[in-house]
């Protein structure tokens, strides 16, 4: 196999992925499983390379499976120094960037876990969990938005890196560009800049066409 394999869904985590790849320039094949959370033809595709049947999940060239959207960055960050993708071990960058990284993942990414799925975790007081998770979120990217430096992107400099390829698909999920271009501008332009960019449009345009919110 000379290329990478991508399971995921459109607009989803995979995104992030697809972007990624599309901007270190690696060839990429495409599995939609979508209907994946269900029994189904889908969900038995997705088993077969990641039993957690989770998305997104990248297969390499040489067999090695990824299922952590954090690993998949760092990886092809590591094959591709010279793309900007992560900043090098020696970039003044790196510690910012390696810190706000498992912050989305850790923290950010899984509400959206609970709040899809509420009647996993609280079955008795589904839309009480639902509302709280909102609510949560909101405050993290406020406290995220006024954290950010004056510039163009997440970090300062004047060059982008994944972080902000999360903030360009992530802002197009709950609580929906409308609520971050009234309450986070500032991230929201960095979520406009970064779609924008030749290697990446192609991407949003395609996981993102309606220009709905996930």
């Amino acid at each position: 196999m000379t290329h990478w394999t991508l399971y995921g869904v459109p607009g989803w985590g995979s995104t992030i992925a697809a972007g990624a790849l599309a901007w270190v320039g690696e060839p990429v094949e495409f599995v939609d499983v979508k209907g994946f959370d269900h029994p189904g033809p889908a969900r038995e595709r997705l088993d077969k390379v990641n039993p957690l049947a989770r998305v997104p999940t990248l297969v390499a060239p040489d067999g090695t499976i990824f299922t952590e959207s954090a690993a998949i960055i760092l990886s092809l960050g590591d094959r591709h120094p010279a793309s900007g993708l992560v900043p090098a071990a020696d970039d003044p960058r790196r510690a910012a960037f390696l810190n706000r990284l498992m912050w989305l993942v850790s923290v950010v990414y899984p509400t959206f876990t609970y709040r899809d799925y509420p009647e996993r975790w609280a079955p008795l007081a589904a839309g009480q969990l639902r509302d709280r998770v909102d609510a949560f979120r909101q405050s993290l990217w406020r406290g995220f938005d006024a954290d950010l430096a004056a510039g163009d992107w997440v970090l300062p400099g004047d060059a982008p890196t994944a972080l902000d390829l999360y903030v360009g698909v992530m802002t197009h999920w709950r609580p929906g560009r409308d609520w971050f271009a009234r309450e986070t501008p500032a991230l929201l332009a960095i979520a406009e800049r970064t779609q924008a960019l030749p290697a990446l449009a192609p991407i949003f345009a395609k996981n993102f066409q309606s220009g709905a919110d996930s």
